[in-house]
């Protein structure tokens, strides 16, 4: 598989604040990637700026050798770490309006998810409870053909007892040539489903390695090794 996201001396600052400095990164199609780091590391803004969200200063970023633009964006789905979808519809007509706005969305695969996730399609998004608001979301973006699914936190607002389903609703609903970018502090959940991992750690990538060959390696857990890197 070859290169489908190229970062190269990215630069972003907030309010004068460096968050990334002369950024590199490379990653392959075909992966399931663990972007990994505490709160403020800048796992959010990286992906906000592969989505076309965020404008950086300096540098290049491309998704499958296109710059960042309309044809980039056309390219990725991506799940935020919150609510974005209207409140007030009824989750098949947010079904309709993806259907609508998205080419390569694939409708009658986002009934059979939400459905499948016990999601009744006549539910109006406002009355579902915060997990289910995110299970609809997640159903949405995976129901698209995308290159890249930028994923932020999709597991943080639903109970242990659902991360098993929703993770394994991720890996069975993605094109098998496409990556998946999921960024996520609960390690140990996810830990077994990632092809690579990258610590991100102040704005910098402390590491980025095979998940196998780590933990082979070292002979620990991803978990175990995210929280000796990132020890206090």
């Amino acid at each position: 598989m070859g290169e489908i996201l190229s970062v190269s001396n990215v630069n972003i600052a907030y309010d004068k604040n460096q968050v990334y400095k002369d950024l590199n990164l490379s990653i392959g199609s075909g992966k399931i990637v663990g972007l990994l780091g505490p709160n403020g590391s800048g796992k959010t803004t990286l992906i906000k700026m592969i989505a076309g969200l965020l404008k950086y200063k300096k540098g290049s970023i491309k998704v499958d050798g296109h710059e960042i633009g309309p044809e980039s964006k056309a390219l990725v789905a991506y799940l935020p770490d919150g609510s974005f979808l209207n409140e007030k519809l009824k989750v098949k007509s947010l079904i309709d309006i993806y259907s609508d706005f998205f080419k390569d969305f694939d409708k009658a695969k986002a009934v059979r998810i939400i459905g499948d996730l016990g999601i009744d399609l006549n539910s109006r998004f406002k009355a579902l409870s915060k997990g289910n608001k995110e299970k609809v979301q997640l159903g949405l973006v995976m129901s698209r053909h995308a290159k890249i699914y930028l994923l932020d936190e999709p597991i943080g607002g639903v109970d242990p007892a659902a991360r098993d389903y929703i993770l394994s609703t991720i890996i069975s609903n993605y094109d098998k040539d496409s990556t998946i970018i999921i960024s996520t502090h609960l390690i140990q959940d996810i830990e077994n489903v990632l092809d690579e991992v990258i610590f991100v750690k102040e704005g910098e990538i402390l590491l980025q390695r095979n998940a196998d060959d780590l933990r082979t390696e070292r002979n620990q857990s991803i978990d175990d090794i995210f929280r000796e890197e990132f020890r206090c």
